[in-house]
């Protein structure tokens, strides 16, 4: 229960932070600045998808969707596991986002997870600046 406790503003700082970057407009703070989705790209989705039982519509916003609450679990249960059933479990947690993310990433019917840096901010303010300076017309 004190694990909790001591989670509670940092789970307060991530709904505020969301709700925050949600009624802005911005929705996923890194595709925002970068064009780039995150591997995480659709978890939020996947579990409003979820708590409508959508399951099918939960797995196509993402496929992991379960993972960081089941990795949670593990963490706040950490003491009771082996050092090294525990590293491998998080590697393993680890390569799965992985691999999806670049399947995703690089799958050209996916419509959740975008490369299109030309939409970011960076790229935005660096086209901007060299406009400004004349080097790009």
């Amino acid at each position: 229960m004190q694990k909790i406790k001591n989670a509670l503003p940092a789970i307060l700082a991530v709904v505020l932070v969301y709700a925050t970057f949600h009624i802005t407009g911005i929705g996923c703070p890194i595709r925002f600045v970068t064009g780039v989705s995150c591997p995480g790209c659709g978890m939020t989705r996947a579990w409003l998808a979820l708590l409508r039982l959508d399951f099918a519509g939960a797995f196509y916003y993402h496929p992991l969707f379960l993972m960081p609450a089941a990795a949670l679990v593990v963490y706040m249960c950490k003491a009771g596991i082996p050092g090294k059933v525990y590293n491998i479990w998080m590697f393993t947690l680890i390569m799965l986002f992985s691999i999806i993310y670049l399947l995703r990433l690089l799958g050209p019917d996916d419509t959740v997870v975008a490369f299109r840096p030309q939409e970011g901010l960076i790229y935005r303010i660096i086209s901007l600046i060299l406009r400004l300076s004349g080097l790009q017309s």
